[in-house]
């Protein structure tokens, strides 16, 4: 009998378990994640894994790894440098689907070009503009390529990918082969964010593999997608873009897996994100309008999954206005001070100290920053690349770092570039303060829950002087923007229309006097009517609240910890393709293809034709993604209409899957 071996990268935690022949558990392991140099987590993992099952390396027969660095990334803005050429568009098609705000400052080209409808080119390639501009040196680490109707003839978008490859030698995304679907400036958009996720999912792979290599381990390496579907490690660096939502896919897939669960909603709570989702018949729900992360919508085939900036390091924002005061949390994720305390223990409690002794309550009290070495720092405007030398090599207080307050964006930008991380007081804080955790350095999370305490209100009294009153007021904000989670997704599924979007009714006032059980004249209940699966290696600790507020049954699996870690393995190797018949003329029936248009005079023989080439695509892909047994399924959707008493053929649609067990090595 085989041994499985998943592996989950998280924004705080790595991951590690090991099934026997995809039956039992036998070993689960976790270790911090170390950004700096992802190899030593996954490694970490991996050994202490080893450790506690006394298993044997060449008993492993194959690896997975699940990943939410792809979504914690753009859920933070965080990624390279990358670089835009949209062709046959108008500069103000930049605007549309947020492209102009993804792009972040980052350079974009518009170049005539493009094909219409029916994949004639509708204006030739621009080609001098675009070898012009590619010349010229911007700190670019990845490019974008987004044509008009490219899905409907790529070969513009090929063109100015090999151009590009031939210029600069770096990595190129072409929308086409991101997504069939037509929409342009959607397709550029998820374009634009596979270009910009390269060069991370790339290193983490590398390391991995590295990894792997150096414990002995000889299994091949298999990732999760964002549908829950395994494919290989040279696919996911092609595409990373298909590895957002890979980790909270993976622990939906390891939630039924655990819990047998038919109907119920999964919630899986990170460092970083709360994601959200439903199985229905034992199946989580796949997105139809693709994958939503933050505020970006994608062309990526992906579980229906609400993704919160909402974890156990996401920062703490006091409110001090009104008379009352309280907290937010997120969306951002900061490094919490317990565990920064551990790296630099004499740094943050002198700073500590020295912030407790002041009289006056500081802006940057309790918040530190630290360079991550290793990552490419490449067109940095002056201001950002001062700042980035000034925080230097090791852990300072903010306030040292930031001289005024326009250097407050600058060290935005940095942080969203990967370059710097900031440390905060986070919810893992207030839980290391109240006894729920104990990890890391609890001395330093009551300090920094002591200065923010002491902040003033519009009242001007103190926010909560009590360090433990701090930290339960924490605990119930993260309680109660979870229950908006899950309402939201909850409502959002709904086959009834309450007149309001998910977020409106999950605030609304009578939902929440429902929550808290209104007794008066009108009696008030309200909650979740379908259990809830807690996940994560938080879950035990934060959702039996969470569970109480909505009034349903809240599960936690024995192994919800490492959830994801077991549904990187449990998966079966998916590949979609999907492709187009159109008819541009009475008669004449046109396949698009990767290599172009082409015409037949009979619409079956156009259909089976491009039938056929998504089959043999779908098979190949599924067998280099390490598949075997593989199954083919075919769904058509022929679209016509009556003229004249007769069925007029408009367009087909055809979709091919191949569908198997990833192979396991002997």
């Amino acid at each position: 009998m085989a041994l499985l071996l998943g592996v989950d990268t998280g924004g705080t935690y790595t991951d590690a378990v090991l099934i026997r022949d995809e039956q039992e558990v036998i070993a689960s392991a976790k270790s911090l994640t170390t950004r700096h140099d992802l190899a030593l987590g996954i490694g970490a993992a991996i050994a202490a894994v080893l450790e506690a099952s006394g298993a044997d390396v060449s008993e492993i027969g194959m690896a997975s790894l699940s990943t939410t660095l792809a979504t914690n990334a753009l859920v933070e803005g965080q990624g390279g440098r990358v670089g835009l050429v949209y062709v046959g568009f108008q500069e103000r098609d930049l605007e549309a689907h947020g492209l102009r705000e993804a792009l972040s400052g980052d350079p974009a080209l518009v170049i005539g070009g493009g094909h219409n409808h029916a994949g004639g080119q509708a204006n030739p390639l621009e080609k001098d503009f675009l070898s012009a501009w590619l010349e010229t040196d911007q700190g670019i680490s990845a490019y974008a390529v987004a044509s008009q109707f490219a899905t409907r003839n790529p070969a513009h978008e090929l063109e100015v990918s090999e151009m590009i490859r031939a210029v600069t030698g770096r990595p190129v995304s072409c929308s086409h082969h991101l997504s069939a679907k037509l929409n342009g400036p959607k397709r550029a958009l998820t374009a634009l964010l596979n270009a910009r996720l390269i060069g991370m999912i790339a290193r983490l792979i590398e390391k991995a593999e590295g990894k792997l290599i150096e414990l002995g381990i000889g299994a091949p390496l298999m990732v999760v997608r964002g549908d829950g579907a395994l494919i290989s490690a040279a696919q996911a660096r092609e595409r990373p873009i298909e590895t957002i939502l890979s980790g909270p896919a993976a622990s939906i897939v390891g939630a039924r897996w655990m819990t047998g669960a038919d109907h119920a909603l999964v919630s899986d709570i990170g460092g970083t994100t709360t994601d959200v989702a439903v199985l229905r018949g034992g199946r989580p729900m796949i997105d139809p309008a693709g994958a939503q992360v933050g505020p970006w919508r994608t062309m990526v085939e992906a579980v229906a999954m609400r993704t919160t900036g909402l974890g156990g390091d996401s920062e703490v924002h006091v409110n001090d206005e009104g008379l009352v005061g309280g907290v937010t949390l997120g969306p951002r994720r900061v490094v919490p001070v317990n565990l920064i305390a551990v790296d630099a223990p004499d740094v943050v409690h002198n700073a500590l100290d020295q912030q407790l002794r002041s009289q006056t309550p500081g802006e940057y009290d309790a918040r530190f920053v630290r360079a991550v070495p290793g990552v490419e720092d490449g067109g940095l405007p002056d201001r950002d690349a001062a700042l980035l030398e000034r925080v230097g090599i090791g852990v300072q207080p903010l306030g040292a770092v930031l001289k005024t307050r326009m250097e407050a964006q600058a060290l935005r930008r940095l942080v969203s570039r990967g370059l710097v991380q900031v440390a905060g007081v986070t919810p893992s804080d207030a839980s290391h303060v109240l006894g729920r955790l104990d990890a890391w350095d609890m001395e330093a999370a009551q300090k920094a829950l002591e200065l923010i305490g002491r902040k003033r209100t519009g009242s001007g009294n103190m926010l909560m002087p009590d360090v433990n009153g701090m930290a339960q007021m924490i605990i119930d904000q993260l309680t109660h923007q979870t229950s908006l989670a899950l309402l939201e997704t909850a409502f959002a599924e709904e086959e009834q229309d309450f007149g309001l979007p998910p977020g409106q009714l999950a605030r609304h006032v009578l939902m929440q006097r429902g929550l808290d059980h209104h007794r008066g004249l009108v009696r008030l209940e309200s909650g979740v009517n379908v259990p809830v699966i807690g996940l994560g290696a938080s879950a035990s600790s934060y959702y039996p609240a969470v569970g109480d507020r909505l009034g349903c049954q809240m599960i936690l699996p024995e192994h919800s910890g490492v959830a994801n870690a077991i549904g990187a393995v449990v998966g079966r190797v998916t590949i979609r393709q999907l492709g187009t018949v159109t008819s541009p003329s009475e008669g004449r029936f046109r396949v698009h293809l990767d290599t172009g248009p082409e015409d037949f005079t009979d619409a079956e023989a156009a259909m089976s034709a491009l039938q056929e080439a998504l089959e043999y695509r779908a098979r190949s892909e599924a067998e280099q993604a390490g598949a075997e047994d593989i199954h083919l399924s075919v769904t058509r959707d022929v679209r016509s209409a009556k003229a004249e008493a007769r069925e007029v053929f408009l367009e087909a649609e055809i979709t091919v899957e191949a569908s198997g067990r990833p192979r396991i090595a002997a």
